[in-house]
């Protein structure tokens, strides 16, 4: 995809640092920095000792401690909010070159336009904006495709690259689940006949560049919860800090000895202790997690959706081309008793031919390859194939000679849904065409049954082969305590076979949209979350229900709408990759709060001891770090305080490596490494920033 150029900039290239510097200085306004309460709390303090500067410099005996103090102190606050406005304003920025690049896709073209009905089928230039919804438009080789519509006529190869980033074209055709084209992409061979079906800003490419550029979004509950905890945790460090100044103005006074807190000191003292590594860094997490979505080629819809893929703990996964390779061929036809290969190949044929599904086509081809006649009958009635009857079939007028009254109904599809066509009939399924079936079930095929009238013919055999790999993916999901669950319209012993094979933990066989609608609201009674994949129209009922729904980039427009998010290479095994990411993007907040609440413990030896000393000289023993003098201590910490968010940054936008663990072990990992390295690292950090002011003589 051509905005894979802007998502693989480096993560300080130029083309992102220089607008996120201009925005970080454009941020400053209180409109924007209230929203977020914890950097509020430091552009307040930053504002505060800026004036206590200039108290300073004008009345230098009054504040209790020396000008270029202040200073640096007040420079330092005032680079923790810029580092804090830098790591948004770059995660946006890199939402932003994606949306560039997506809006270098869009082409005012051409089309050739279908005059009103009553003047012929004659097709006419018009331009790409003056088209509207319904129009219907013809795009032949080399044409760019105007706008998004529905293919009605024709069969065509189309170069989506522009849009996925894949190279190798894909067919369009009229009917079925590849009936969607995109505007902006471009037939390579033959011609389609295209109803267009959004009007000029609506299209599939003007929601993406929408939905990028969304980087201002509305909270996820997630990180809703976690800003109420940091607003909890500032106010009582507010409340600590404010008792401080009467606290140290009644000891002086009972002790006689030492001088009052500055209200310099107060202020670093309360922006180290508040929890300003995670309250800077918030907002950049939550716009990266949606960018490394886009980094995949998946379109989320809001962050609310990124989010909810790291807590799903049920996949609904479809069996063909998730979980097997999706190319279903027709290998053998299975006679029943007293039946010739021959009739049930014609018959399988005939009832085929208007089945626009890859498995009907392949029984079509697998039947002319046997030599079978195809050719048409006079006066013969299409039932083409449905998600509901699972069943596609012709209706043949009496032969001259038959002795039936009636015309004979030849049907090819499910096992069971032949079964009940045979006995509304009045017929029955031969006990040998009912083994016929399991015996296929049961190596892992899928049975088809062929009828005519009310006797079934026999079964055709379709293969397909499970993915390599696939099993060790669902491993991974199990033990990360996420149920999957294999969704096919196959029958229970094909499923189970399959579901064996693969290492599913569930499956749903024979499966209708009302029998997916059903599960996810069943599993989301039960308090889970649900995500699923789909690309036909009829999928669109459980996309709609499911809390993450993947819509494939190839698939209808109904789908594309009722899902919150769309896979751009339309891989419908993405959705492993999307909940990876989603988990990614939990596993970093998670992580950076735990650093940002375990590095306040050195700050309270750094500064504690300070500011209290020359009253409590016995405090002197909290200074492990050994740090010079409390000036140093105090400029110290707040250095190390505002640098911590410039050194995050990278883990901040890039996230947390995932790692395929249960809840536990990623607790442990977690407190390991960014506990006990949030208790660590700051004394490191104070102790060489403390050495490095006394040696160029700054303190």
């Amino acid at each position: 995809m051509t905005s894979k150029t802007a998502s693989s900039l480096s993560l300080f290239d130029m083309a992102l640092v220089k607008p996120a510097l201009w925005g970080a200085f454009a941020k400053l306004s209180p409109r924007v920095q209230w929203r977020n309460p914890v950097m509020f709390i430091v552009y307040i303090g930053s504002i505060l000792t800026t004036l206590l500067w200039v108290h300073a410099l004008s009345f230098p005996g009054d504040t209790g401690m020396p000008p270029a103090f202040v200073l640096a102190i007040t420079i330092w606050l005032w680079f923790t909010v810029l580092f804090a406005n830098f790591a948004e304003a770059l995660a946006e920025g890199r939402s932003k070159a994606q949306a560039a690049s997506l809006r270098g896709l869009r082409k005012d073209t051409w089309a050739k336009k279908l005059k009103e009905p009553h003047h012929g089928a004659a097709f006419l230039p018009e331009q790409a904006p003056n088209l509207r919804k319904g129009d219907v438009v013809l795009v032949e080789t080399g044409d760019v495709i105007p706008l998004d519509g529905e293919v009605i006529e024709g069969v065509a190869s189309v170069d989506e690259s522009a849009i996925t980033g894949e190279s190798a074209p894909v067919v369009r055709e009229s009917g079925g689940d590849f009936s969607a084209v995109t505007g902006g992409t471009r037939v390579l061979s033959d011609w389609l006949v295209v109803r267009i079906s959004v009007n000029p800003g609506e299209s599939f490419l003007d929601r993406m560049i929408g939905m990028v550029e969304s980087a201002k979004r509305h909270k996820t509950p997630n990180e809703i919860a976690l800003t109420i905890l940091l607003v909890a945790l500032t106010i009582v460090f507010l409340m600590v800090t404010v008792t401080l100044l009467p606290f140290s103005v009644f000891s002086v006074s009972a002790m006689g000895t030492g001088s009052v807190v500055s209200l310099t000191a107060l202020v670093a003292l309360l922006v180290c202790l508040i929890p300003t590594t995670i309250g800077g860094l918030l907002s950049a997490v939550g716009v990266a997690g949606m960018s490394r979505m886009m980094q995949a080629n998946v379109i989320a819809t809001s962050g609310r959706a990124v989010e909810a893929a790291g807590d799903v703990d049920v996949l609904l996964l479809d069996k063909t081309g998730t979980i097997t390779h999706g190319n279903r061929q027709a290998s053998a036809f299975v006679p029943a008793p007293g039946v010739t290969a021959e009739r049930l190949s014609r018959a399988a044929l005939l009832s085929s031919l208007p089945d626009e599904t890859p498995e009907g086509r392949s029984i079509v081809e697998l039947a002319r390859r046997g030599g079978t006649d195809d050719s048409a009958v006079d006066g013969a009635h299409f039932v083409p194939f449905t998600a509901q009857t699972r069943m596609s079939g012709v209706d043949l007028p009496a032969a001259p000679n038959s002795l039936d009254v009636g015309p004979v109904a030849l049907r090819k599809g499910a096992v069971e849904a032949v079964r009940k066509h045979v006995e509304a009939l009045g017929g029955r399924m031969a006990p040998e065409v009912l083994r016929a079936a399991d015996e296929v079930s049961r190596r892992g095929s899928t049975p088809l049954a062929v009828a005519e009238g009310n006797r079934a013919l026999g079964v055709v055999e379709l293969k397909d082969i499970v993915k390599t790999g696939i099993q060790s993916r669902f491993a991974e999901l199990r033990a990360m305590g996420i149920k999957t669950v294999m969704i096919t319209g196959d029958n229970k012993l094909t499923a189970a076979a399959i579901a064996a094979e693969a290492g599913v933990d569930d499956f749903l066989a024979e499966a209708t949209p009302e029998d997916k609608l059903a599960l996810i609201r069943q599993y989301q009674a039960e308090g889970r979350l649900v995500a699923m994949t789909g690309d036909g129209t009829n999928d669109a009922p459980a996309l709609a229900q499911a809390d993450v729904a993947v819509a494939m980039g190839s698939g209808t427009q109904a789908a594309k709408e009722a899902g919150n998010m769309v896979d751009l290479d339309s891989n419908p095994t993405k959705l492993l990759e999307v909940v990876e990411t989603g988990k990614a993007l939990l596993m970093t907040r998670g992580s950076l709060t735990t650093f940002s609440i375990a590095n306040d413990v050195a700050k309270y030896f750094a500064i504690i001891p300070a500011i209290f000393v020359s009253t409590y000289p016995q405090l002197g023993a909290l200074n492990v770090m050994q740090l010079a003098s409390p000036s140093s201590a105090i400029l110290s910490a707040v250095i190390f305080n505002a640098l911590v968010i410039v050194f995050l940054i990278p883990l901040a936008l890039k996230g947390v490596r995932y790692r395929p663990v249960g809840a536990a072990a990623l607790l442990r990992r977690n407190l390991a490494i960014y506990g006990l390295g949030g208790l660590v690292v700051p004394f490191i950090g104070i102790k060489l920033i403390d050495w490095l002011l006394v040696a160029v003589h700054l303190v």
